[in-house]
């Protein structure tokens, strides 16, 4: 499933950035823990727990988080419970604003001044939206929005919305940077943020060949001009 803003280009652009959300421009991770503890508090530690398997193993199956499919799922097995209506009004309702990453509005605004600035995320129709929208990233970016059930394979796809000569490529998760490398080859430079549970675990370091450039925080972006950016450095690099 995509969706894509009204405003998808026609000619060829010089540099395009394409900007994860969760975890890269977003702390989710931390929404992740407001849910558990929202799900403790209102259900109690066996239906979080419940809940919490549903929608690991729903994300195993669809390749993406589904928060919302899996609250449905959970229904299915707590049909009486009046709570479940509060419950989607916490996830859609919830204040992402509030969880984006120091850095994150500025970081968009510096990198507009070198090309076009896409949000490029996985993610359901609904939920993944919503959150686009109540962070205010989906106005940082004047509504250049684009998600996907699985971006790395849609590259022909992204291509075509958004012609580029170069794409910049920022991504709190390895194996999709390694994915685009992959396809793009020299007409990308990846850019790794090591924020949020991916970007720290070890595995995944050792498992995926190290991107362009790697930089502790979003906010690190800011002091760099387009020159730098694309000199492809390794920046505060601590693998």
């Amino acid at each position: 499933m995509t969706v894509i803003d009204s405003g998808s280009m026609s000619a060829r652009d010089d540099v395009i950035f394409l900007l994860d959300v969760d975890n890269t421009l977003l702390d989710n991770d931390c929404v992740q823990g407001d849910l558990r503890n929202h799900l403790e508090h209102e259900f109690g530690t066996a239906s979080r727990d419940r809940y919490w398997a549903i929608f690991q193993a729903l994300r195993e199956e669809l390749g993406y988080a589904d928060y919302l499919g899996a609250l449905q799922r959970y229904r299915l097995g707590a049909m009486n419970d009046p709570r479940l209506l509060l419950m989607s009004s916490f996830l859609m309702d919830y204040p992402f604003a509030d969880r984006l990453y120091p850095g994150s509005l500025e970081t968009i605004k510096h990198l507009r001044a070198f090309g076009l600035t896409i949000i490029l995320s996985d993610g359901d129709v609904v939920f993944q939206p919503r959150k686009v929208q109540r962070s205010g990233l989906w106005n940082a970016v004047e509504g250049r929005v684009l998600i996907y059930i699985h971006k790395e394979r849609m590259l022909d796809d992204i291509e075509q919305h958004y012609p580029a000569r170069h794409y910049v490529m920022v991504d709190d998760k390895l194996r999709i940077l390694a994915a685009v490398k992959a396809l793009w080859g020299e007409r990308v430079t990846t850019v790794f943020v090591r924020q949020g549970q991916y970007a720290l675990d070890a595995h995944n370091i050792a498992t995926y060949p190290s991107a362009d450039m790697t930089v502790e925080r979003i906010g690190d972006l800011t002091h760099y001009d387009l020159p730098a950016l694309l000199a492809r450095p390794v920046l505060n690099d601590g693998l």
